[in-house]
C-alpha cells in the first residue's frame, strides 16, 4: 500500500512527467519559459489548479452525471484558475503581467482535464490529490529547466520569483558574454525543448 502510494506521487516526477514524457502542455512551455520566473510562476499556479481540481472532482465523482462530466471539469477547473488569476493580480502583479493570457488558458490546459477525466473521476480522493501533487510539481521543474536553459544561454542570467515586485535577477558571465538571444525566440523554445526531450529520451532508456 505504502509503495503504491509513492508511486501515484512519483510517477509525475520522471515516468509520466508532462512535458518531456507525455508531452503535454506545450502551449505555456513554449510561450512564458524565457525566464525562470515564468517557469515556476506558471508551474505553481497550474500545480495548484491541478491538485484542487482533482480533489474535488474525485470527491464528486459519483454525484456528476456521466454524460455532462467533460462540461463539470471544466466548470470546477475554470473556478481554480479564477481563484489563481485573482489571487496573482492581487500578490503577483508583476507576475501576472508577464504570464499575460496563458493564467486564463489553464482552464483548456490538457494536463488538467486530462487527469481528471483519467485519473481523478476514476479513483478516491487521497490517490488524486497525490496524483496531481506529483504531475503539478513534474510539470513546474519541467518548466522551470526548459526557463534556466534558455534564459541563461538567451540572457546570461536566471531570474528568480520574488513577492516584493519584480523578478530578482542574478547575472551568470561576465560583461564579455555575448547573449545567444535565438534562444528566448519563438524557434529557439522549439530546438531547446528538441533537445531536451531527446536527452531525456536517452537516459529513460538506459
Amino acid at each position: 500500500m505504502a509503495k503504491s502510494v509513492v508511486q501515484e506521487f512519483t510517477k509525475g516526477l520522471w515516468a509520466e512527467i508532462p512535458l518531456f514524457r507525455l508531452v503535454l502542455g506545450l502551449c505555456p512551455a513554449l510561450a512564458v519559459t524565457k525566464s525562470v520566473e515564468n517557469g515556476i510562476g506558471m508551474g505553481v499556479a497550474t500545480t495548484f489548479v491541478l491538485v484542487c481540481s482533482n480533489v474535488l472532482i474525485s470527491l464528486f465523482q459519483n454525484v456528476i452525471p456521466k454524460k455532462v462530466r467533460i462540461a463539470c471539469f471544466i466548470v470546477v477547473i475554470a473556478t481554480f484558475v479564477t481563484i489563481v488569476e485573482l489571487a496573482m493580480q492581487a500578490f503577483v502583479y508583476d507576475l501576472f503581467l508577464k504570464l499575460g493570457i496563458f493564467i486564463p488558458l489553464i482552464v483548456v490546459n490538457c494536463i488538467v482535464l486530462g487527469r481528471a477525466e483519467a485519473f481523478a473521476a476514476k479513483n478516491n480522493v487521497g490517490r488524486s490529490l497525490l496524483d496531481g501533487l506529483g504531475i503539478g510539481i513534474g510539470f513546474t521543474l519541467a518548466l522551470s529547466s526548459l526557463a534556466l536553459v534558455r534564459e541563461a544561454l538567451g540572457s546570461g542570467t536566471i531570474t528568480l520569483p520574488s513577492l516584493s515586485g519584480a523578478g530578482t535577477v542574478f547575472e551568470l558571465f561576465g560583461p564579455s558574454f555575448q547573449p545567444f538571444g535565438f534562444m528566448v525566440e519563438a524557434p529557439g523554445a522549439f530546438v531547446c525543448l528538441g533537445l531536451m526531450l531527446c536527452v531525456m529520451n536517452m537516459l529513460g532508456k538506459k
